[in-house]
């Protein structure tokens, strides 16, 4: 094994974790390690991946000590998921066949003590027969039950205990007790004489039954993640001293050319040299319909081109393609912890040895104090507590939700960043939400143009005197002319005049532009329209006076126009329970405009960026739960402070870095599809976390035999056991209804 001591995240599978409280121990071994900053085992997948400078080998020992195995992983994401996935399908039909061996030893001796009544040993003949049925459970507790016992000593050997030891000691000790009856039956009273080989053998059956049925519901959990790695072609065809072939994506180097063919996906990111092609983004955007990619524009792995032959130079590849990043976002944030999940992981901390030494007192109270045959009953009870209080559900009952939800998410263009996050969306009562790239398209677009004569002609002369400008607003005015395909003049004398506008000759005459207050600066009466500048301000658009040599020409209005779906979008927040509150530093007439437009009562304008944290920290100075949307550089204070920061996909990366969630789509509606996803996934952790706690709960009185005064009758240790082994799959199984979620906007219920 090579010795490995960079900063870049080192990940590890995993051997033996089965449960939350393996992960706990592996973790806690992990933070002991000098040169470790963060630890995360993903219970999904069974895997490790370590941040800091930590060698390889020091992780590796770490883990050994804390009583598992680790192995580094050298493969691609895709790779190691094909190995998970058959290592998953052996692992079942291997699990299959242990529970049907068993069971088909236990159920017939379960069926002959129901018919007969003859469990007992009073003579040679039935210390033969029963001996014989001993050898044959002890086969079985080796061959099918071995990996428990192994998985108990292990913990013993590093001081814990886990599930195994619990299994362990239940099925050992009733085959223990058997045997002693079988062996020396004249040692115990008569009554006492009873085996129960069918009790050990069914129960290995069943536990090893429920653990199948949990990985085949385990790997549908990871159904998202894979979704994610499929989107990538294993190989890509790259153009070297001019010839075409195709080789691994992950052997692509920055700087080679590749070609994609109709119908290939684009294998890492890069921006196109040649060719014209229509692109499906859907996959990772969610935007239904393909964009136009031409020399210039940029492209993103995982998409797929439709139409048309691009070459385009790879520009990221490997860990550093968009989709890479996603795809590692997913599997951090499903790995991460929920706030709600301390609670079980406290609890099972300290179940295991709590319930051994439960079980220890109520086998204690039975055999001093409990009716005859005591030695039995104590039996009976020392083996249901042991097997029925297994917490695994209770360890499960979080992360299988996480994991679900999360990549729910992002099948929905919704990347979580972490559980925290997660939770914390589904507390929200406000969302502030920036203007401009956000509840509106962010490119100011020319909307009005009027004059007395030709408008064209106005707006030719207009255009080629912003030409020369840098103002925001004058790209709006020269993009309008040039969709008109009108020819630019030159310029001469261009001026730009601060606060007022520009002015320049165009074509030997002067043209200038601005506020009213140039027309004032330079004597030029506005008259009929000012009446028109100030209702077009009324709408929420910027208007400007144009004079051509002394004299008013008309006006134009410029507007960064509101995104088709914004309406509908802050109406079905509104629904949700949110507050909406916009942010902008625009002026209070066009940001009061838009806010009427959408239906928004609460306007905070002319901001700076600081301003934007401020408010967000007022508001929660209030007691508010503040969600914050915004796309642009100065919006990341605002999502830094914010509970819960939402960054719109094609934001800055700053944006992004400072979002606790990044919604692939330029759209609000990703916001409540974050909530509505939030709000599904907690509802869900808290079904699971009812069900255990009541599983667990109930479950242990009763195996303790606290009914046997009512019913006269002790829980037996079989049904302990298919209690405990289906208590798991229930929980695996009521997170996978997660994977059935869609946003309301969609039709679905979430």
């Amino acid at each position: 094994m090579t010795e490995k001591s960079s900063i870049s995240p080192q990940t590890f599978r995993l051997q033996g974790v089965s449960c939350a409280g393996c992960v706990r121990k592996i973790e806690s071994a992990l933070g002991e390690v000098p040169g470790v900053d963060d630890a995360r085992v993903n219970l999904g997948d069974k895997t490790l991946v370590v941040e800091g400078s930590a060698t390889t080998q020091a992780c590796i020992a770490a883990v050994a000590s804390a009583g598992y195995g680790a192995e580094a992983v050298q493969v691609n994401a895709r790779v190691l998921r094909a190995q998970q996935r058959e290592e998953e399908q052996a692992h079942y039909r291997q699990l299959l066949w242990r529970s049907g061996i068993a069971l088909g030893l236990g159920v017939p001796l379960m069926i002959w003590g129901l018919v007969t009544g003859e469990m007992g040993v009073h003579n040679i003949a039935q210390q033969v027969a029963w001996g014989s049925v001993g050898l044959l459970t002890l086969a079985v507790l080796v061959f099918c039950g071995g990996h428990f016992f192994t998985g108990a000593w292990r913990a013993f050997r590093h001081h814990s205990a886990t599930m195994d030891t619990l299994v362990a000691l239940g099925t050992g000790t009733a085959w223990l007790f058997s045997m002693l009856v079988v062996l020396l039956p004249h040692v115990l009273p008569e009554s006492a004489r009873h085996v129960y080989f069918e009790a050990s053998a069914m129960i290995i059956g069943l536990i090893n039954l429920g653990q199948a049925l949990e990985v085949r519901a385990r790997g549908r959990t990871s159904a998202a993640v894979e979704k994610l790695l499929q989107l990538q072609d294993p190989n890509a065809r790259v153009i070297r001293d001019g010839e075409e072939m195709d080789i691994p994506f992950d052997q692509v180097i920055v700087g080679d050319k590749l070609r994609v063919r109709p119908g290939e996906k684009i294998p890492v990111d890069g921006r196109v040299v040649e060719g014209e092609s229509l692109v499906d983004e859907s996959m990772l955007t969610g935007e239904p319909l393909p964009v136009k990619k031409t020399g210039g524009d940029a492209l993103t792995a995982g998409t797929l081109n439709k139409n048309g032959s691009l070459v385009f130079a790879a520009e990221k590849v490997g860990a550093d393609t968009r989709l890479a990043q996603i795809i590692q976002m997913v599997k951090n944030a499903q790995s991460s912890r929920v706030p709600i999940a301390r609670l079980a992981d406290t609890i099972s901390s300290i179940f295991v040895p709590s319930v051994m030494i439960i079980a220890v007192v109520a086998a204690l109270v039975w055999y001093n104090w409990g009716p005859d045959p005591k030695i039995a009953h104590m039996l009976v009870v020392l083996t249901s507590v042991l097997i029925i209080a297994c917490p695994c559900a209770l360890g499960l009952a979080t992360p299988m939700s996480v994991m679900v939800g999360v990549g729910k998410g992002a099948e929905n263009g919704v990347l979580v960043r972490n559980g925290k996050a997660l939770q914390q969306a589904t507390d929200l009562d406000t969302l502030v939400v920036d203007k401009t790239g956000t509840l509106t398209e962010g490119a100011p677009k020319l909307t009005d143009i009027e004059c007395d004569g030709d408008a064209d002609a106005l707006l030719q002369q207009l255009a080629s005197l912003e030409s020369r400008s840098e103002h925001p607003l004058a790209e709006a005015v020269v993009s309008a002319a040039r969709e008109k395909q009108l020819s630019l003049s030159d310029v001469q004398g261009f001026e730009a005049i601060t606060a007022h506008g520009v002015r320049a000759e165009v074509d030997g005459k002067t043209v200038l532009l601005g506020n009213r207050k140039l027309m004032q600066r330079e004597g030029i009466d506005p008259g009929k329209w000012t009446e028109k500048a100030e209702a077009l301000a009324e709408q929420g658009r910027t208007a400007m006076y144009a004079a051509v040599d002394g004299a008013m020409a008309g006006i134009i209005a410029v507007a960064d126009p509101i995104r088709e779906d914004a309406h509908a979008a802050v109406a079905r927040l509104k629904k949700l329970g949110l507050r909406i509150e916009m942010l902008t530093g625009d002026n209070r007439a066009t940001a009061e405009a838009v806010a009427r437009q959408l239906g928004i009562d609460h306007v905070h304008a002319d901001l700076l960026p600081e301003d934007k944290e401020k408010i967000v920290a007022d508001l929660q100075k209030n007691h508010a739960k503040v969600g914050m949307a915004g796309d642009g550089i100065n919006d990341a204070p605002a999502l830094a402070r914010a509970d819960v920061g939402f960054a719109i996909g094609a934001g800055t990366d700053v944006a992004i870095e400072s979002a606790d969630v990044t919604l692939m789509r330029s759209s609000l509606h990703g916001v409540a599809d974050a909530v509505e996803l939030s709000r599904a996934t907690l509802r869900n952790i808290k079904q699971n976390l009812f069900g255990a706690f009541i599983y667990n709960t109930l479950g242990i009185p009763i195996a303790a035999g606290v009914l046997y005064p009512i019913t006269g009758m002790l829980l037996s240790p079989v049904i302990a056991g298919a209690a405990m082994a289906f208590s798991s799959v229930t929980v695996v199984s009521n997170a996978n209804r997660l994977r059935f979620f869609k946003p309301s906007q969609n039709g679905g219920t979430a």
